[in-house]
């Protein structure tokens, strides 16, 4: 994670044997081979069992023996998730695990034999090919507190989307048959918007119904913030709706299971932030990042989940090329493109950057005056979205220095250099 390009090439020894894996769902393909190139014996398939990863290794210790090689390197293609069993498999028997990038093993199968095919043997010998030039890294592969907040970050974008989703469905289910609800509520999530969803949902319920027998069934639920006008606002959009009136039965069943689901998923996120907020704070420098004005417990959790230990980063720009935030330009004699981040790294973390640099440009005086300084200064001013993304590195080098140092935030030293009139 920490090497340079140097480094990884160094690592590769006339002593090293090179074991490049191509991964799949059941079966993989391991080909070995030495410093430069050469393969030794034939190709091994193995499953993705215990007694598969047993035959890899005493396969490749095999060949080690033979040819008189002292380290063992292992790499593969981060396929899916399958990788992942194999790679910590091998970490937890000391050995050396890395990963190359798809995108170089898709560019790269033809420079052997000049042919497009794809195959897996095939994958196997470029992957190692590619470790053999250095053209590899090594993964963060999360243990402990990391790991369990990783998991736990995972369940909780599942959540969030399956309680968007159940939203949704409400609404639609709404607007379809009682158009002229949200004329009466501003926001179907209020107490007394839910308790009408959940006892007479539809016009020809409400219809019925006078507007004291409205207000009866609120009362048990809603304290304050409704009374009778509410109520009768309520009856006359029932009885004068153009909401559909037929399938009524089995949407009221829909609308019971939705608002069951909505509760229930709604319980289970702030239940499961709760536990990522205490599991969180015993992270070091976790309880000084979120005592920064306008970063949530939410936001520190996943940005850790996904860099996981930050003392194992021996400088900030790690973190961007992490992101995927690093710069990228194209240039060709006097002809110069636009500058754009590559985007290539952890998506969810570039994300949870993303959607924390807003709220701290709000409400946050520090980052506040930053976007102020990048988009109105008079040496070639940022247009705000670049801005904003050039503030979630600076939000990435903060969260570094207070990981390594366990210090509080400080803002001034953000500000330094930046003339006081344009702060």
């Amino acid at each position: 994670m920490n090497y340079t390009q140097n480094q990884k090439i160094k690592q590769i020894t006339p002593s090293t044997l090179i074991i490049g894996i191509d991964i799949a769902k059941d079966k993989h393909v391991a080909r070995a081979q030495d410093d430069r190139g050469i393969e030794f014996g034939k190709r091994l398939i193995f499953e993705n069992h215990i007694h598969g990863f047993e035959q890899l290794i005493v396969w490749a210790e095999g060949y080690a023996q033979e040819n008189g090689k002292k380290t063992i390197l292992f790499g593969a293609e981060p396929t899916g998730h399958y990788w992942k069993n194999l790679a910590y498999y091998l970490v937890a028997k000391h050995y050396q695990f890395v990963v190359v990038n798809p995108m170089h093993v898709k560019k790269s199968k033809e420079l052997d034999d000049n042919s497009p095919t794809k195959n897996d043997t095939k994958d196997a010998k470029v992957i190692a090919q590619l470790i053999k030039d250095g053209r590899y890294s090594v993964p963060n592969l999360v243990e402990g507190i990391y790991a369990e907040l990783r998991e736990g970050a995972k369940i909780r974008d599942q959540l969030v989307e399956q309680l968007m989703t159940t939203e949704g469905r409400i609404q639609n289910l709404i607007q379809r048959y009682f158009p002229e609800f949200f004329g009466v509520f501003g926001d179907w999530e209020g107490k007394a918007a839910l308790c009408t969803l959940k006892f007479f949902p539809f016009p020809s319920d409400i219809s019925q119904m006078t507007p004291e027998e409205v207000l009866q069934k609120w009362k048990p639920y809603v304290q304050r913030g409704v009374g009778i006008q509410r109520a009768t606002k309520l009856v006359e959009a029932a009885k004068k709706s153009i909401g559909l009136s037929v399938g009524i039965r089995f949407a009221r069943q829909e609308m019971g299971c939705l608002l069951d689901q909505y509760e229930l998923f709604k319980t289970q996120l702030e239940e499961l932030d709760q536990d990522l907020e205490e599991v969180g704070k015993t992270i070091p420098g976790a309880k000084k990042m979120m005592a920064i004005k306008g970063l949530g417990v939410a936001t520190v959790t996943t940005i850790l989940a996904e860099t996981g230990d930050l003392t194992k980063y021996s400088h900030p720009q790690q973190l961007i090329n992490l992101a995927g935030l690093s710069l990228r330009e194209n240039r060709s004699g006097k002809w110069k493109g636009q500058t754009k981040i590559t985007k290539r790294g952890r998506s969810k973390l570039r994300r949870a950057l993303y959607l924390a640099i807003r709220p701290l440009v709000a409400h946050n005086s520090t980052f506040k005056a930053l976007h102020s300084y990048y988009t109105k200064r008079p040496d070639k001013p940022l247009k705000k979205q670049q801005s904003l993304i050039a503030l979630c590195g600076k939000l990435l080098k903060v969260i570094f220095v207070i990981g390594q140092r366990q210090c509080p935030f400080d803002g001034s030293k953000l500000l330094c250099g930046i003339p006081q009139n344009q702060a």
